[in-house]
């Protein structure tokens, strides 16, 4: 993912003042739980033990976790998943289908790392949890999340992004929100930490410079569960990754050496033909080309990645069988020693991290690998709100609940 994108996730604030920060949670609701969602982000699903995350081991111990990791959404990169996790639709659903692509019916570019685009609701579908929350009368807090910072279906968070803080502020400020008055108190906040996918991405999974990000990550949990707990409020924590991170192997592939790809217009790996012949082309040049990726035309994408109904994520495509960096164009620089964006079926080190703990989570649980579209529904039952038909299977995480207020009782 590129700095400027990066960059992004060092930006909020307290929307402080504003008449939407002076709405109160509607009274009904004053008895719903609290839900705190926290992404490190790419934090691979065997850090926690390789690196000796005390806080995470503990959690695990005493509440949920998923020792063999998350399967994120195709492709494994922080603008699709985060937006996954907190819709319960697959980036083909929801429509961030990259960190950056181009949108061939609105013939434009979207990049996350920029503003102009990344806080236009118009690019993003479904209803995120802040927005359905907020339409059933909950205040949210999203510092720094994809698609926080936009309007979507006709609804911003309570509490928004602004400027940048540093990780210890970062806390303060979420427990700030959570010591205020019970009828302007958040009880949706969704954070995201991203030290640790710029250590691994910039040194390598394996590096000590990740295993020392590891280790300070975990100790601000330490630090947030300690808050938490002073509060004396009913908080279940949630703490997720976007994906994980893989050792590169090589250095890039450039898609160029095998096809001419004049007037086709890239995007990364991305290929966005201007014709049939042209993608069918580009297909058929490509398809034999190299043992490191494979190609599909959309509609024939394997179905596990549910990428084949939105033209935004191109065509043809290009999957790599493994860690390999694949470009369109010629790259005279090294790809960076970690990677990420890879297929999770293929590449397992693209897993992340799910744990869980408060008053409405089992103790003990250990879950099989399970694909994080389907934290939406479960963080919808906490809360007790009605949530739209997605492409979640609520009955995957349902059982770690121990119990949850009905809505009608909650309201």
């Amino acid at each position: 993912m590129l700095q400027a994108v990066r960059y992004f996730f060092l930006c909020f604030a307290v929307l402080a003042g504003s008449a939407l920060a002076q709405q109160p949670s509607a009274p009904g609701q004053l008895a719903t739980p609290y839900v705190v969602l926290v992404s490190l982000n790419g934090f691979r699903s065997d850090y926690a033990k390789k690196y000796g995350a005390t806080h995470l081991l503990a959690i695990a111990a005493h509440g949920v976790s998923a020792p063999d990791g998350m399967i994120p959404a195709y492709p494994s990169e922080t603008f699709p998943n985060l937006y996954t996790i907190v819709t319960g639709l697959y980036p083909e659903h929801h429509g961030i289908v990259a960190d950056a692509f181009y949108d061939p019916a609105r013939k434009e570019m979207y990049r996350g790392s920029d503003p102009n685009t990344s806080a236009d609701g118009s690019w993003y579908g479904g209803v995120p949890l802040w927005s359905l929350a907020e339409q059933q009368g909950l205040r949210t807090a999203c510092p720094a999340w994809p698609g926080c910072e936009a309007e979507i279906a006709g609804e911003r968070p309570t509490y928004s992004p602004r400027a940048s803080l540093s990780d210890t502020r970062r806390i303060q400020q979420l427990l700030a929100w959570l010591r205020l008055p019970d009828v302007r108190r958040p009880h949706l906040i969704a954070i995201s930490f991203f030290e640790v996918e710029n250590a691994a991405r910039g040194s390598g999974p394996d590096s000590p410079q990740t295993a020392a990000v590891v280790r300070h990550v975990d100790a601000l949990i330490g630090t947030l569960e300690r808050g938490l707990a002073a509060l004396h409020l009913p908080i279940d924590l949630i703490i997720v990754s976007d994906y994980g991170m893989a050792q590169v192997e090589g250095s890039w592939i450039n898609l160029a050496a095998y096809a001419p790809l004049a007037g086709l217009n890239p995007v990364g790996s991305l290929l966005y033909a201007p014709t049939e012949a042209a993608a069918n082309s580009t297909y058929q040049k490509l398809k034999a080309a190299d043992a490191r990726f494979m190609v599909y035309r959309r509609d024939k994408l394997p179905a596990e990645l549910h990428a084949r109904g939105n033209p935004r994520i191109g065509d043809p495509v290009i999957v790599a069988r493994g860690p390999y960096a694949v470009h369109a164009l010629t790259v005279d620089a090294k790809p960076s020693p970690g990677i990420d964006g890879l297929d999770p079926f293929l590449v397992p080190q693209m897993r992340g991290i799910f744990y869980a703990q408060g008053p409405n989570i089992r103790p003990g649980v250990t879950l099989q690998p399970f694909e994080n579209v389907n934290i939406y529904p479960l963080i919808a039952e906490i809360l007790g709100l009605k949530a739209p038909p997605s492409d979640a299977n609520a009955n995957i995480l349902s059982g770690i609940l121990i119990s949850v207020p009905p809505p009608h009782l909650s309201r």
